[in-house]
């Protein structure tokens, strides 16, 4: 560890005093040749930025060795990603951006390396959070929804889980900015844990991801992204406060950030507020309040040969939890949640450095993560309280190769510790030190038209829990020791006819080890009794996908099918008996599988560009081998969007007037512990536009969710099983305020 740390200290001391050779200048052009002022240049692998002046000119200094993906976007125009190869020199780039309305490509990072969407043979859908039309909403998952193939489990606003091809819970992994994210997520009544302030894109990757990511990546990930550090030389920042009829909501944050060629920094705080809210029809959902406030920092350095950047982030959740007992005791809508509700607070370190040696890259992460859960029923009286400690340790070696090709040797460590404090009533899971060690490679090569991937992963974990009790009591569990060893691979290509059309194919094997609460539950929770399986084997999963994409600079089309077959699938399910005087659910496995697809138009007519139209479907079907249906399966869904996206309107810069129709089939298709659910139909409303008051950009957006009140349940909300139905209309109202100087 000593060897380890004085090699950190010397490179980066190294990377301070050495001076960086390497510039990248150039030019941006529209397509007449006129140079475009405010052209965003970025290096994704540097997290480093500028933008062009009224020359269109562009300089970022202090770049260490290596090859490197450049993107250059602007509003309205069709971003470029430029590779570039680096190595004491000065790099002159000229670059033409060509109008488009439709967004076909952006660098992504979720693969292990800065690479693109069509370079990938696993499919990325990215959503960008900083879109000012999009549908503004008390519960932040909401807006992931609108991704194909995504929805989830919600328990009202303040708790929602993500669902990837109808998979969720333990089986999506959650990333904040590139790290795994550890905050009980096992059970559908705990919530996302990461809200949306700093967040600028979404990466999604729909499918499994067990080789660059380990356990629980069987049915996908969401890498949720911070915002890109300021422009070089540059003090900006932005206040944004949003505000919800439905809910009595309010939702602001401010932040800050700085840059200079070599350091940067940034501060960003933020709060949430939300009553009780009102289902379609009118009537409040008693206990469905929600508060939350965060706080997060960063700070990094770009040298030679390194490049670091350094992360905190605190967040504190008070959710109120709809259940009967709290129903019955809540007479009238109320802010703060007093009775029954569960308290997640969060502190989050990590550091994510590239040390570049020559042609080879070295990645060297490290992150620390607890999480505090307690639960409350009466004022301040607490029923339980957890600690979860995740430690998450990752090397990785990105070696030197021809353009086009990427060769990548890592290695991850992951400890845990589940600690019970303060001696409350309730042991929801015993005391647990868990552990995790694995190696993988990755290889990419391209021929002509053709780019293929493959790698390979190997995993062993174990996991120790303490006996909880004595043997001649009912909520007894004896100590666990168990080890898991899983070898996973997968194999893709994609081929590219021209600029405009491709296809990818891809098939990966993913496993799941079973986690404490599976193996080890007895007791209460959630209104329900919930028992464990010690004996439950890993998940063990392959998948094929095979998706095509077509795009010009007014259209977009995406269709996407896959099949997943999943040994051992783990899932809990009522029994049909009563414990304790509560229904039981018990934690069981089967053999299952999931088929389904995505499709995806998005048009611009050249004749009227301001003119949009988009439309999504998507769906999934989940059986167990004996036939009977997998809960948790979202229904099949439809979508419609039209409406006007310009430039210039009266006062206003690029507004928009955006209406959406959301059809929801019904959902017939059910486990045995599920009811049917009827289809429906909602209507939203989007308006907005950008503004100045002398030299104060503004943008204004006003949004209408539900537009017809409509009373419905959604197939994945829990709420349905008190018979209480999702949020009617939502009138919102956003503003947000970004301001800019400069420090030289």
């Amino acid at each position: 560890m000593r060897l380890i740390k004085l090699f950190i200290i010397t490179v980066f001391v190294l990377g301070n005093n050495v001076l960086a050779q390497n510039i990248i200048r150039g030019i941006v052009y529209n397509e007449n040749k006129i140079p475009l002022e405010g052209a965003n240049v970025f290096i994704p692998m540097l997290v480093k930025g500028t933008s062009t002046n009224s020359s269109g000119e562009f300089e970022l200094t202090g770049l260490p060795n290596g090859k490197f993906d450049i993107q250059i976007s602007h509003i309205g125009y069709a971003s470029q990603i430029v590779p570039v190869t680096l190595g004491k020199t000065q790099f002159e780039l000229d670059v033409v951006l060509i109008p488009a309305s439709v967004e076909a490509e952006r660098v992504v990072v979720s693969t292990g390396y800065s690479t693109t969407q069509h370079q990938n043979a696993v499919k990325i859908e990215v959503l960008r959070l900083n879109e000012h039309h999009l549908i503004k909403s008390p519960n932040f998952m909401e807006l992931l929804t609108t991704v194909p193939g995504i929805d989830m489990i919600s328990k009202g606003n303040g708790v929602a889980k993500p669902v990837i091809r109808g998979l969720s819970m333990n089986d999506v992994l959650v990333l904040n900015n590139g790290v795994r994210f550890e905050n009980y997520q096992y059970s559908n009544h705990h919530p996302l844990g990461i809200d949306e302030f700093g967040i600028e894109t979404v990466e999604v990757i729909k499918g499994p991801a067990s080789l660059l990511f380990g356990s629980d990546a069987i049915g996908g990930v969401l890498n949720f992204i911070k915002e890109r550090p300021a422009t070089v030389g540059k003090l900006e920042g932005d206040y944004n406060l949003q505000l919800f009829s439905n809910s009595l909501g309010m939702v602001n944050n401010l932040g800050f950030k700085v840059s200079d060629n070599q350091f940067h920094g940034g501060i960003r705080v933020g709060q949430k507020t939300h009553s009780d809210y009102l289902q379609g029809g009118g009537e409040f959902v008693p206990n469905s309040r929600f508060y939350e406030h965060s706080v997060k920092l960063n700070g990094g350095f770009n040298g030679k040969m390194l490049s670091t950047n350094i992360y905190y982030d605190y967040n504190m959740q008070k959710l109120g939890l709809v259940e009967e007992e709290a129903i019955d005791l809540i007479a009238s809508r109320g802010r703060k949640p007093s009775l029954y509700y569960q308290q997640f607070g969060t502190h989050l370190v990590s550091q994510q450095s590239k040390i570049f040696l020559g042609k080879t890259k070295v990645d060297f992460n490290t992150s620390l993560q607890s999480t505090e859960l307690a639960h409350l029923g009466n004022p301040n009286e607490y029923e339980l309280q957890m600690r979860l400690t995740t430690l998450i340790y990752e090397a990785k070696v990105l070696f030197p190769s021809n353009p086009g090709n990427d060769y990548i040797l890592g290695a991850q460590g992951v400890n845990q510790w589940n600690i019970n404090i303060n001696n409350r009533e309730t042991i929801l899971l015993p005391n647990a030190f868990s552990s995790g060690y694995s190696i993988f490679g990755l290889a990419q090569r391209s021929f002509n038209r053709f780019r293929f991937q493959a790698g390979l992963r190997f995993d062993a974990k174990q996991i120790k829990s303490n006996e909880v009790g004595i043997p001649s009591e009912p909520e007894y569990r004896a100590s666990v020791d168990r080890k898991y060893n899983n070898i996973t691979g997968s194999v893709g290509a994609t081929y590219r006819l021209n600029e405009y059309f491709l296809i990818r194919a891809n098939g990966a094997a993913a496993y799941r080890n079973p986690n404490l609460a599976e193996l080890t539950s007895n007791g209460p929770h959630e209104g329900r009794y919930e028992v464990g399986n010690i004996s439950l084997k890993p998940e063990k999963s392959v998948e094929y996908d095979v998706s095509a994409h077509y795009h010009n600079d007014n259209f977009l089309a995406d269709v996407a099918g896959f099949v997943n077959s999943i040994g051992n699938y783990i899932y809990i399910a009522p029994t049909g008996a009563l414990n304790g005087g509560l229904p039981e659910y018990r934690y069981s496995q089967d053999d299952a599988y999931l088929y389904g697809g995505e499709l995806g138009l998005h048009f611009h007519p050249k004749s009227v560009q301001w003119l949009h139209f988009k439309t999504n479907y998507s769906l999934v079907i989940g059986k167990k081998r004996n036939g009977e249906y997998l809960p948790f399966i979202p229904a099949n869904k439809l979508t419609f969007e039209t409406g006007f996206m310009g430039k210039k309107f009266a006062l206003g810069s690029k507004p928009y007037l955006l209406i959406a129709i959301n059809y929801a089939f019904a959902q017939n298709n059910i486990d045995p512990g599920e009811t049917v659910t009827p289809d429906y139909i909602l209507v939203n409303l989007s308006m907005g536009s950008s503004f100045r008051l002398g030299n104060q950009p503004l943008e204004v957006n006003l949004t209408v969710q539900n537009l017809l009140d409509k009373k419905y349940v959604d197939h994945l909300s829990t709420l349905k099983e008190v018979d209480l139905y999702n949020p009617g209309r939502n009138i919102s109202l956003s503003l947000r305020i970004p301001f800019r100087a400069s420090i030289r």
